[in-house]
This record gives C-alpha cells, sequence and structure tokens, in this order.
C-alpha cells in the first residue's frame, strides 16, 4: 500500500453537514431581509404621520401603552387582601 495515494475528504457527511448549513443561512437570511422591510416600512409610515391609515396619535398611544399594574387592592395572585383564609 502507497501511502502517497490515500485521498482523505469530507464524504458524504461533511457535504450533508455543509448543505445544511447553507439551507439554514439561506432562511435565516430571508427572515431577516423580511423583518428589516416591515421595520423600514413603520418607520416610514411613523415619519408620515399615519396619514395614509388615518389613524389619530390618541389611538396608537391607547394600542401602544405599556404594562399597567395591579389595582392595590389584590396581590400578585389575584386573591383580595381581605379575603379570609
Amino acid at each position: 500500500m502507497n501511502p502517497e495515494s490515500v485521498d482523505v475528504t469530507a464524504g458524504l457527511g461533511g457535504f450533508l453537514a455543509f448543505f445544511l448549513l447553507a439551507v439554514a443561512l439561506y432562511f435565516l437570511m430571508r427572515n431577516m431581509n423580511g423583518r428589516l422591510r416591515r421595520l423600514a416600512y413603520r418607520e416610514e409610515r411613523e415619519a408620515t404621520g399615519n396619514t395614509d391609515t388615518g389613524a389619530t396619535t390618541e389611538a396608537t398611544e391607547a394600542t401602544e401603552t405599556p404594562f399597567q399594574e395591579a389595582p392595590d387592592s389584590q396581590d400578585q395572585r389575584g386573591d383580595s387582601p381581605n379575603r379570609p383564609d
């Protein structure tokens, strides 16, 4: 056996690993491209003042309210503190 004539290749396993990484990269780039387009569209719409949708700033603020705290009459489980155990 001549050691100089031995070829070492990645074989089928290497090809499949590379192919799966390429497919995953394709889908990730496609998803990122769509998200960036939506982001640019939202920024453009906000810059124009939402005139194309007819929405007022009050309606926009009402839909984008931050998390509101629960009333003081209830604890975090939703039980009333005045209720006897």
